[in-house]
């Protein structure tokens, strides 16, 4: 692992605890600040001295807990793992619902400290880090299309249910926002969120991950440690990339939701759960269940309520509402102040097919944010930012197509929005125009210019 660059923030009021684990950090090629109160921990990460927060829970004046809501809130870039001495579950269920990437009990094994670190640090460089969950469903729920109003919806009426949602939809369109909202609007909205990722955990270790092993199960496992599914009771847990999990996990996670109860490794002893679980994927989960890559019976399972998120090109609309947004809190965060976008500009990436969806266009417009002059971006500098992105094997775009230019491209982009429309209403048009904000006479008149008929 590369870990230039990479810091961690080291938060106890006990000098030796923190020496330890610097020299321990160091050795493992992460720089090490320390800070003996939570008060500095805020002003260090203010002034953005850390990429990962290592925290002590019972500290004098404002304690880990307190800490790690401030940080999540202001810095949901950092992940934050808390140590602390007196740990049970309902003090771990009380971290992760405020967002803690870890909770770790003292004495703590320094293997195990230094993996679960890495792991943060890794996580955070891959996804961009976890975002807050109040702007993470602002982010994902901001624009105007009918498409989006259907998505609220369907958010709303999955929130009163307790069935197992599905979440289907390309990278970057929002997945893992969406969950949050789904849960943030259902009655377990005052339970945890839990996140698990089996890509980022080496298969040998998933199993103990979801089910929480007990002091003893294995070489290593000093002490009791709560799975994923525990850390979830009386919330969400979100299956995040589905589709990717082994078929041995596949099958461990059907009987969890058959028998909704879990056995942690190293004891015979079975509790239920009260979770309420959503999965995750941008694959094709029927596909993959004809070539027999996936359990049909826990695809069943799993898609009792579908939610599909609709692709950016989908809903070109919305981009003049995110657009603006995400030049306001790029300015902020580069300290560039308000910066406008020219409409010109602002049509030019309207008419893009954002294969990256909202997550491309949002790095897009911070990219656009640092490297124009002046409060205004105009086109040359959203064609100056697109010509970077372009090699051979990629098509420019189209503002150096010499076949349909941008009435090519937004009619490509109208043709996604009308299809994906006809499938989400069942082909029924006057639906369709419902939700795409149009006329029943208009929605045909496209019909045919766009040869859809």
């Amino acid at each position: 692992m590369n870990n230039d660059k990479q810091r961690a923030l080291l938060v106890d009021d006990d000098a030796a605890v923190r020496t330890v684990l610097a020299a321990l950090l160091r050795q493992g090629g992460i720089e090490a600040i320390e800070a003996a109160s939570a008060a500095e921990a805020l002003a260090l990460l203010d002034e953005g001295a850390a990429d990962v927060m290592v925290t002590d829970l019972r500290m004098p004046g404002m304690d880990g807990m307190e800490l790690l809501a401030r940080a999540s809130k202001t810095w949901p870039d950092v992940p934050v793992i808390m140590l602390t001495a007196h740990g049970n579950i309902p003090l771990a269920v009380e971290a992760m619902r405020h967002g803690a990437f870890e909770f770790m009990l003292k004495p703590f094994d320094r293997v195990e400290v230094l993996a679960v670190v890495e792991r943060a640090l890794l996580l955070a460089r891959l996804n961009g880090g976890p975002p807050a969950p109040a702007a993470a469903v602002e982010r994902s729920l901001l624009g105007d299309s009918g498409l989006l109003a259907a998505l609220k919806a369907d958010i709303a009426r999955a929130a009163k249910s307790s069935a197992t949602v599905l979440i289907l939809g390309e990278s970057g369109t929002g997945k893992e926002l969406v969950a949050r909202a789904v849960h943030e609007q259902s009655p377990r909205r005052g339970g945890p969120f839990v996140k698990l990722n089996c890509a980022a955990f080496p298969e040998a270790l998933l199993e103990s991950e979801i089910f929480g092993y007990e002091k003893g199960a294995f070489t290593g496992a000093t002490k009791r440690k709560p799975g994923r599914v525990e850390l979830a009771e009386g919330g969400t847990l979100l299956l995040d990339e589905i589709g990717d999990y082994s078929a041995e996990t596949q099958v461990k996670l059907l009987r969890i939701l058959q028998e909704r109860e879990i056995s942690r490794l190293g004891s015979t002893d079975t509790f239920p759960v009260d979770v309420r679980f959503i999965a995750a994927t941008n694959k094709n989960l029927q596909a993959l269940v004809a070539r027999g890559e996936f359990r049909q019976d826990l695809y069943y399972r799993l898609s009792v309520l579908p939610i599909s998120v609709p692709p950016l090109r989908a809903r070109p609309e919305d981009i003049v509402v995110l657009v603006p947004r995400f030049a306001l809190t790029s300015g902020a965060a580069n300290g560039r102040g308000a910066v406008e976008i020219e409409p010109c500009a602002l049509e030019l990436m309207q008419s893009q097919p954002w294969p990256g969806n909202v997550r491309q266009l949002e790095n897009f417009v911070e990219r656009l944010v640092v490297f124009s002059d002046g409060p205004r971006i105009g086109l040359a500098d959203v064609e100056r930012e697109m010509l970077r992105d372009a090699t051979p094997d990629t098509e420019l775009g189209p503002q150096v197509s010499p076949q349909g230019g941008l009435r090519g491209a937004r009619l490509a982009a109208e043709r996604d929005a009308i299809r994906e429309a006809l499938r989400l209403s069942g082909n029924n048009r006057t639906r369709a125009a419902r939700l795409l904000n149009m006329s029943r006479r208009t929605l045909y008149n496209k019909l045919e210019e766009l040869g859809l008929l």
